[in-house]
């Protein structure tokens, strides 16, 4: 039995010690509780290792060469990721050429979407371990995501908004009216950043167990990408179709 599985039934049904038979029932030896603390131990370890990007066996004792290949890999896909997010951002070039404040402003947003992400993959993933969030309760816990997605990014459209509205127009950088158009544009990118990123926070770490990896291994990169391009997407687009056409 996987140690992890060994751990849960400790805690699910208190347990002191446990014994440990081979294929053919035959007592072998025993589990006790502090064999399965040092277990919890070393897997906590290995999960946050496994959600920077670090490989489990990395320590302060490691060699330069030994630390930048273990680390190397994944640095390579978020490198691959970050290009597509910059893909993204080129698709627009010309409406941030006419519109500095685009660029001062689309990274606001796509950070928002990354760390409400994270938020969401940091509470699934320990769910998952733990066995809370199971196929029995994943729809409900999904709504839950997506609503809480939903208000808080209600919440900061409002804020961000209503700031990037008025620093626009007490830059002198257009009118009251282009003011407001922009606001509404960083307040809509707002609220469907943070929705995907509720939804993108639950749905790939779920579906990576699902297919048979570690979602504590390559969920944050996943995350991280949809809230990137969705963000730079969808913000830079609305302004293209909201604010160019007003400019011109």
């Amino acid at each position: 039995m996987d140690q992890e599985e060994v751990a849960y039934l400790f805690e699910q049904y208190n347990l002191i010690s446990a014994p440990v038979i081979d294929e053919a029932d035959r007592l072998i030896g025993m589990i006790t509780v502090d064999d399965v603390v040092e277990m919890v131990r070393e897997e906590t370890q290995e999960d946050m290792l496994a959600l920077g990007g670090v490989e489990s066996d990395t320590g302060l004792n490691d060699t330069v060469f030994e630390t930048v290949r273990s680390r190397f890999s994944w640095l390579a896909v978020n490198l691959a990721t970050a290009i597509l997010a910059s893909l993204v951002i080129a698709m627009f070039d010309a409406a941030i050429g006419q519109i500095v404040a685009l660029a001062v402003l689309m990274p606001i947003v796509a950070s928002m979407g990354g760390n409400a992400g994270t938020q969401t993959l940091t509470v699934v993933v320990r769910s998952l371990a733990t066995k809370d969030l199971t196929a029995s309760n994943a729809a409900r816990v999904v709504l839950r995501e997506a609503l809480v997605g939903f208000l808080n990014g209600v919440l900061f459209a409002v804020i961000m908004g209503g700031l990037a509205g008025v620093w626009y127009f007490a830059s002198g950088w257009g009118g009251e009216t282009e003011a407001t158009r922009l606001g509404m544009v960083v307040g809509v990118a707002m609220i469907v950043n943070l929705l995907c990123a509720g939804l993108a926070g639950i749905l790939v770490p779920i579906g990576l167990q699902r297919a048979g990896a570690d979602p504590a291994v390559s969920s944050a990169v996943f995350v991280t990408t949809v809230t990137d391009i969705v963000g730079f997407f969808v913000f830079l687009g609305l302004a293209a179709a909201v604010l160019i056409p007003a400019a011109g």
